[in-house]
């Protein structure tokens, strides 16, 4: 999305050959095979792990930080991964910071102050959503398994499970005139001074 923005604001008159079904597609696939790469070879190195203490997970699901401090084999190799795809996540948010650059750069190269707004107001939602979203992921898993603290873990779980996938919808429905009207006629009956 922060690509689709950039091209949106910073190339508006290439937007149609840069942001066509094929290269939509490509995107979806890359995205699709880094997830699943991820999760293929953090599941498979799990399963090569023995545990021998007890079997209950400290947490709300089977997050690998809980897991592994439930392991009696070495875990060198799932933290190495682990610190690998904390790279990887870290490209990705590099990536997505340099494109938000690129966007600010440029909105702020506009003239009118009506023109700013509303290219601030297109990206300024996402850009929190994104925050939020990267700033609990980091918190969760960018860290060493040996200072994992399961109540830190769990709330930082509630953050990046539940926070950003509701505040996602809302920030964007927010966005529309109607909604706007129904809800200041919903506080103006509830709330009447």
């Amino acid at each position: 999305m922060a690509y689709d923005l950039y091209v949106a604001i910073c190339r508006p008159l290439h937007y149609s050959t840069l942001m066509n079904n094929k290269i939509h597609g490509v995107l979806i696939i890359m995205v699709w095979i880094m997830g699943g790469l991820n999760s293929g070879i953090r599941t498979g190195l799990m399963l090569q792990l023995s545990f021998c203490g007890p079997n209950i997970i400290e947490h709300f699901f089977c997050e690998i930080p809980p897991i592994l401090t439930l392991s009696c084999s070495s875990t060198k190799l799932n933290e190495l991964m682990a610190l690998l795809a904390d790279l990887l996540g870290g490209a990705n948010f590099l990536l997505t910071t340099t494109s938000y650059g690129f966007i600010i750069a440029n909105i702020l190269k506009i003239r009118s102050e009506e023109g700013k707004k509303k290219a601030f107001s297109t990206c300024s939602s996402h850009l929190m959503v994104i925050t939020m979203y990267y700033f609990s992921v980091f918190c969760a898993y960018v860290s060493p398994s040996n200072s994992y603290s399961p109540e830190k873990g769990k709330a930082v779980a509630v953050l990046y499970t539940t926070l950003s996938p509701v505040i996602n919808p809302l920030i964007y429905t927010l966005r529309n005139k109607d909604v706007k009207a129904a809800l200041r006629k919903l506080f103006v009956r509830l709330f009447p001074f």
